[in-house]
């Protein structure tokens, strides 16, 4: 398992994500980030709204998710 910030992916808090690959993690981002929206957390919008275009859009977020599972990749096991 790897660890993962939510700053670590764009968003603006220190919560944290653990998986076992970078998917996992990005999927716990966008949960967290939809929760957080709808809680009325107005920091998580811009985060947010960069997800939903990453999932609309993936060949044009390809550079963000490749750069996601490189600095995965390169993150120690916890």
């Amino acid at each position: 398992m790897k660890t993962m910030t939510c700053q670590d992916l764009g968003g603006p808090c220190d919560l944290t994500h653990e998986g076992g690959t970078a998917d996992q993690i990005i999927k716990l981002q966008d949960k967290h980030l939809k929760q957080a929206v709808k809680a009325g957390d107005d920091a998580h919008v811009p985060a947010r709204e960069a997800m939903k275009g990453r999932w609309r859009r993936p060949r044009q977020a390809m550079g963000w998710y490749t750069d996601v599972k490189q600095r995965f990749a390169a993150l120690p096991e916890a």
